[in-house]
């Protein structure tokens, strides 16, 4: 069939990783995060990584690859994504790629276009309004100026939104534009599979899921990297509410039912990025003896 992907995406608590994990069993090969925050070795619970025997299953990889301290973006995600993928092809025709960061999996598919960056007095004056106004100020600006960015954006994360606003007011232009201008060519097969289940269910999953996280030591997770609160991948869902908690400026039983609300969230923006991929064939990720079937057939 020649050197082929697999690519399990699909919204938070919606069943990926066990499924990966079962393909991965079936082809005797290994699996590729495609998760922006379960490669940093200081933070596990509140980014669900998979369980240590799930991790003995089958080989993993960019899952505890990096320290906090150190910076990841898609741009570096496309070029060790691809380093992995050629290593798992050595002795393997076929690898499996799992995570919902949409931006990940769209570079290592297409390639990461070179995003502008913007003059330093632009920077300076997001930030300066940022510091006033809060992040509230952030998600309506760019709700109303780039609401293409917006409907997919991590709308909690401060970086993501300064980082979108820059480019805007720099070049006139949404970031998403230079996301999709050029496409690599890649030398691979690729198979997207997408997981979810009904509304309801993913809503249960993830209010369990946030509990447990909870009763595994969130909080003190969360504590121990107070002194990296401003990095990129601490800027997101079950940090920042947890954050707000250690500060006093909210009670536990709201930070938890916050996080709740915005994973919810979170995974609805997850699955309206990944619903615009024409490729993306959808699954309940208990389907595992119809996507073997579908995929006997596609790379027969």
């Amino acid at each position: 069939m020649g050197k082929t992907v697999i690519i399990i995406a699909g919204p938070t608590a919606a069943g990926k990783t066990a499924l990966a994990i079962r393909l991965a069993s079936h082809f005797d090969t290994a699996v590729i995060s495609a998760d922006s925050r379960q490669c940093y070795k200081e933070i596990s619970i509140g980014t669900a990584k998979p369980s240590l025997q799930e991790l003995q299953t089958v080989p993993h990889y960019f899952i505890d690859s990096h320290s906090i301290k150190e910076e990841v973006n898609a741009g570096i995600y496309e070029r060790l994504s691809l380093q992995y993928a050629a290593h798992i092809w050595q002795k393997r025709d076929v690898a499996i790629m799992c995570g919902g960061t949409g931006l990940y999996i769209k570079a290592f598919c297409e390639g990461f276009d070179n995003i502008p960056s913007a003059p330093a007095e632009i920077r300076q004056g997001i930030n300066e309004r940022y510091e006033k106004e809060g992040i509230s100020w952030l998600q309506q600006e760019v709700r109303e100026k780039d609401p293409a960015f917006y409907a997919i954006a991590e709308i909690h994360n401060p970086q993501r939104l300064i980082r979108a606003l820059e480019v805007l007011y720099a070049t006139g232009q949404s970031i998403t534009t230079f996301r999709t201008a050029n496409t690599a060519a890649r030398d691979f097969n690729i198979i997207k599979i997408g997981v979810t289940v009904p509304k309801e269910q993913l809503h249960a999953n993830i209010e369990q899921r946030v509990h447990a996280m909870i009763a595994a030591g969130l909080v003190e997770e969360v504590r121990s990297v107070l002194p990296y609160r401003n990095h990129n991948a601490l800027q997101t869902v079950g940090y920042t509410e947890i954050f707000d908690y250690l500060d006093g400026k909210t009670t536990l039983e709201e930070a938890i039912a916050l996080i709740i609300i915005h994973t919810r969230q979170y995974a609805k923006r997850q699955l309206t990025w990944f619903r615009k991929d024409p490729a993306m064939q959808w699954f309940s990720p208990d389907d595992t003896t119809e996507i073997l079937n579908k995929l006997s057939i596609i790379t027969r």
